[in-house]
C-alpha cells in the first residue's frame, strides 16, 4: 500500500510504501476511496495542542507515535476480513463509512456506543494509521456504516465533522425552534452544524466568522443571519445580540480559540449555554462572579459516539441534510491541501478522492454533490 505519513512533527507528510495489512481476528481491511482533510489533522502533524499559558499538550503523551498516517474521515470498499468477522454481513466491494473514534470495547462507555468518552480510546488517524493512504485496517465490522444512496465524498465528512457537531447540538437540546442558535465558525464543522440544525427543524441559525466568503457559504447552507467578527470582542458581542433579538441562549463554538471563547461567553444571555467544540487552542479567562450571575453553562464536546454517527447517516439518507461544499483532491496533493487549510483558504471540506468510480454514485440523494471551492 501507499500512503502519506507523519515522519517528523512540523514537517510535510512523506510518501511511504509498506506491505498492505492482513486482517486478523475481527479486523476488516478497507480500500480507501475518500478521506476528508480535517483541521485536527494539522494539530496531529504539529504534534501538540495549544493550552495557552499552560504551554502545549504534547500528543506523544496521549498515545501518538511516529510514523503515523493521519486521516479520520474515511469511506472505502471492503477488501477482506479476519476469521472472527465471518458471519457479520461483510461483502467484498461494499462501500462503507468508517467510524474512527474506537475505544477499548469493554468499558461502560463503549458498551453504550459512546466510544469517544472511553478512557483508553485509540482513534484512527491519531493513534492508529488513518485514511491518507490506499488502505486502512478497521478493528471491528461494527465500525463500518452503510451509506447507500449518499455521495461518499460528502458522507466521509460525517465521520468527524458531522458527528462532532451533532453531538454538540444534542447537548443544547431540548430547545424551542423559535430560539436562535449561534454557530461560531463557518468551516466544515460550522456548515455541517447548520445542515444538521436544519435537518432537526431549527431555522433560526446565526453564523459567525471572520471571513465574508465563509459567511456567504453559511447563508447558502441555511443560516438565517450572519455576523462578521471584526476582531473587536465588544463589537462582535453587540452584533450577535442584535442578530438574536437580545436572546442568546445557545452557542456552539466550532473554533474555540481565545478570542471566540471570550466573545461567545460574553454574548450569552442569563441561563445560556456555550458548547465548545473546536481545538484551535488558547484559554478562556472568566470573571468568576459572572458564572453564577449569568447562570451560564459552559460545556465541552469531543467528537461523537457510534450511535450518534448512525443518527447522522440516517438523517442524511432521509434527504434532510443539505450537503456541505466539498472540494476533491488527489492524494499526491495532500501537502498543498493542508497548506490551504492552514491558511484558511477552504470553503467547506476538502476530501481526498482515490477512486473516481465512487465520486458520484448512481441514485445519490439530491443535493449531495461535490462542488469546487
Amino acid at each position: 500500500m501507499e500512503a502519506y505519513a507523519i515522519i517528523q512533527h512540523g514537517r510535510p507528510l512523506e510518501k511511504v510504501s509498506r506491505p498492505t495489512p492482513v486482517p486478523v481476528g475481527r479486523e476488516v481491511l478497507v480500500a480507501v476511496t475518500h478521506s476528508g482533510i480535517c483541521h485536527s489533522d494539522l494539530h496531529v502533524i504539529e504534534g501538540h495542542y495549544d493550552l495557552g499559558s499552560r504551554g502545549d499538550l504534547e500528543l506523544g503523551k496521549r498515545g501518538l507515535t511516529l510514523p503515523l498516517i493521519p486521516g479520520h474521515e474515511v469511506v472505502g470498499k471492503v477488501v477482506s476480513w479476519g476469521p472472527e468477522a465471518d458471519g457479520q454481513g461483510l461483502v467484498a466491494g461494499d462501500l462503507k463509512l468508517v467510524f474512527p473514534w474506537v475505544g477499548c470495547g469493554e468499558c461502560s462507555r463503549c458498551r453504550a456506543d459512546e466510544q469517544n468518552l472511553c478512557l483508553s480510546t485509540r482513534p484512527m488517524g491519531l493513534v492508529t494509521d488513518g485514511g491518507y493512504g490506499t488502505h486502512v485496517l478497521v478493528s471491528d465490522p461494527k465500525y463500518l456504516l452503510d451509506i447507500e444512496g449518499l455521495d461518499p465524498a460528502v458522507a466521509a465528512t460525517y465521520a468527524c465533522s458531522g458527528v462532532t457537531v451533532f453531538s454538540a447540538i444534542r447537548k443544547l437540546m431540548p430547545l424551542d425552534h423559535a430560539e436562535t442558535i449561534v454557530v461560531i465558525g463557518a468551516g466544515g464543522l460550522g456548515l455541517n452544524a447548520i445542515s444538521l440544525l436544519r435537518a432537526l427543524g431549527h431555522e433560526r441559525i446565526c453564523a459567525v466568522d471572520t471571513g465574508q466568503s465563509k459567511l456567504d457559504a453559511a447563508v447558502a447552507q441555511g443560516a438565517a443571519s450572519v455576523v462578521l467578527a471584526d476582531g473587536d470582542s465588544a463589537s462582535t458581542v453587540a452584533k450577535i445580540a442584535a442578530a438574536c433579538d437580545g436572546r442568546v441562549f445557545s452557542i456552539i463554538d466550532t473554533v474555540n480559540a481565545s478570542p471566540t471563547a471570550e466573545f461567545a461567553f460574553d454574548a450569552l444571555s442569563k441561563g445560556g449555554k456555550l458548547v465548545q467544540v473546536g481545538l484551535f487552542g488558547g484559554e478562556l479567562k472568566l470573571p468568576l462572579p459572572l458564572m453564577p450571575a449569568k447562570s451560564a453553562t459552559l460545556q465541552g464536546s469531543y467528537v461523537g459516539g457510534l450511535a450518534e454517527l448512525r443518527e447522522v447517516v440516517s438523517l442524511a439518507k432521509q434527504g434532510l441534510m443539505p450537503a456541505i461544499p466539498v472540494t476533491p483532491r488527489n492524494l499526491d496533493d495532500v501537502n498543498e491541501a493542508l497548506d490551504e487549510l492552514r491558511d484558511g483558504r477552504v470553503i467547506g471540506r476538502m476530501v481526498i478522492v482515490l477512486d473516481a468510480d465512487h465520486q458520484h454514485p448512481a441514485g445519490a440523494i439530491a443535493g449531495a454533490t461535490v462542488g469546487e471551492e
